[in-house]
């Protein structure tokens, strides 16, 4: 009977070895979209006091598009030429509603779109994060959640830009 008990005890620290493992690398890749959406993200959704206006796309190279910035706040000053990422599918000639990053001559999209593209990152690593608990966790449901959600914001935000 020792051999049967001292058997079940490693089993179990193995399992529970594998559940931490597993649950650091899955609480990991959660925060790791959260930071890299964050970056864009908090100049989309706390705009107060920000420097809010217009864009205006008039070249695009490479992966930025450029152009003049006009103030829509009364804090803002109005600018020759921003710089917008590219990546956001933005069109030549057409106007977009931006804010600008403090100290700097770089703008982000705002409104539905601007805010699904921010939080794109996050929509990537719910996608990889249900994989980990799905599979080293063996929580299949919770993994399914994970997944979808992740789906589903990247999905919205294609279809929002």
């Amino acid at each position: 009977m020792p051999a049967l008990a001292s058997r079940r005890n490693a089993v179990a620290a193995l399992r529970f070895g594998q559940l931490a493992a597993m649950g650091t690398v899955a609480v990991l890749i959660l925060i790791a979209g959260v930071w890299a959406s964050w970056g864009t993200a908090q100049h989309v959704m706390l705009t107060k006091g920000r420097e809010r206006g217009t864009m205006t796309v008039t070249k695009c190279a490479e992966d930025r598009c450029t152009g003049p910035y006009r103030p829509a706040s009364e804090e803002s000053t109005a600018r020759d030429l921003v710089v917008l990422d590219s990546e956001v599918a933005v069109e030549k000639g057409r106007t977009y509603t931006v804010v600008v990053k403090p100290g700097s001559d770089e703008v982000v999209r705002t409104g539905t779109g601007g805010l699904l593209y921010a939080w794109a990152p996050l929509g990537g690593a719910l996608m990889l994060a249900s994989v980990v608990v799905a599979g080293g966790l063996r929580m299949s449901r919770l993994g399914w959640v994970l997944g979808g959600s992740g789906l589903a914001l990247v999905t919205a935000a294609f279809l929002a830009l």
